[in-house]
């Protein structure tokens, strides 16, 4: 271990995932003189084919509807941005927060959660499909830039906090069918993640719901006084804009960042000192998360995610392009199945035909899945 990291360790609370409480990886690997194991399981992930993929990927406009729109790439960079500044606060693990930030919708289907829906159908009969399992299919078994073993031989502290993204596992048996070999990991699927995925999580949903807002005004599908609609919202945009301000749309998108942020930080703290955290056991055996917003905060992103549901996910023309997708994926997949011999070098013979075909447009961008479309469908 160098002095830096030593360093590095001495500065994080006891509660935090420090090389004390490192569980490892399941294939063995020499220790790095200038990087700690989470800093290589982040460079590991941002040197992947599909974290590259993210940046045409949907976020919730098509590519090219504009260059300022967010893409599940820049999404991913916002989330990680948010999750280390609270992770430096609190004395966590800066380098885990940022792993978990950038790999967690790694395993996005094109065009968004309409693909998402769309694949999951078509998977029906055959395991199902989703989003949050595929980030770890790829890391774990569809990344092979190694000789020796498939993924990319994360920490098991990694794999973990990714896992538990919505909180303790409900459903193991759809788990293990989808990531066979996570029984090797030794996980407890029952208790809860980190306290650095728990921040990972929280920080998507103040990134999504904040940018969602930021694009849907640049996209001038609502507008701020509509926003005004919204309680505590509505105290948010009287305190901070200014009439007629053509910087507004930053200025409150900024503000409520900042106050979500402040709010998750604060009450996570209180949290901390009411359930009596001393270490990092004290975490995965909670009864309920430590990292949480207050309830106040809890209402209003309820009440942000039902506006832009009505006013942006179900606008006409976002629900056009969730029409086309639905077109395109369901074509592919039905295509596949009968022309399975176009993928002979692009499958795995430990996994279904059917899984192989899901696994192969999940990792499509929106371009290369309309261009196999328009190209195949003559």
């Amino acid at each position: 271990m160098n002095s830096s990291t030593l360093t590095y360790n001495s500065i994080l609370k006891l509660y935090a995932s420090n090389d004390v409480n490192f569980r490892g990886r399941i294939f063995s690997d020499s220790k790095n003189l200038y990087r700690s194991e989470y800093q290589r399981d982040r460079d590991r992930v941002i040197h992947t084919s599909s974290f590259r993929r993210l940046k045409h990927k949907t976020q919730v406009f098509i590519y090219h509807e504009g260059d300022h729109f967010r893409t599940r790439l820049t999404h991913s960079l916002e989330v990680s941005q948010i999750s280390r500044s609270i992770a430096r606060y609190l004395g966590l693990n800066e380098d885990l927060c940022e792993v978990l930030s950038l790999a967690h919708d790694l395993g996005h289907t094109p065009f968004g959660h309409a693909g998402e829906n769309v694949l999951s159908e078509c998977m029906n009969n055959y395991g199902s499909f989703d989003h949050n399992i595929q980030s770890l299919r790829i890391l774990t078994l569809l990344e092979n830039p190694y000789d020796d073993f498939l993924g990319l031989n994360l920490s098991i502290n990694t794999i973990d906090g990714l896992l538990k993204h919505n909180g303790p596992i409900q459903d193991k048996k759809l788990v293990l069918e989808l990531l066979p070999d996570l029984n090797s990991y030794k996980i407890n699927f029952g208790n809860h993640g980190s306290l650095e995925s728990q921040i990972s999580s929280l920080a998507d949903d103040i990134a999504y719901n904040n940018h969602d807002i930021d694009d849907g005004l640049r996209a001038n599908f609502f507008s701020i006084d509509e926003l005004k609609e919204i309680p505590i919202l509505q105290n948010i945009i009287s305190e901070t804009l200014e009439k007629n301000s053509a910087k507004n749309n930053y200025k409150l998108i900024r503000k409520l960042i900042d106050y979500m942020v402040t709010d998750l930080t604060e009450n996570t703290k209180k949290n901390i000192h009411k359930y009596n955290i001393n270490k990092i056991e004290d975490i995965y055996n909670a009864k309920l998360s430590i990292a949480d917003f207050t309830e106040d905060t809890k209402k209003l992103i309820a009440n942000i995610k039902l506006f832009l549901h009505e006013k942006m996910y179900k606008h006409k023309y976002i629900l056009k392009w969730t029409n086309k997708s639905e077109e395109v994926i369901k074509f592919l997949f039905n295509y596949y199945l009968k022309n399975y011999n176009l993928l002979e070098n692009k499958t795995n013979k430990l996994f279904t035909k059917e899984r192989n075909i899901c696994d192969f447009i999940a990792g499509m961008t929106d371009k290369y899945a309309i261009d196999q479309y328009n190209n195949l469908n003559k």
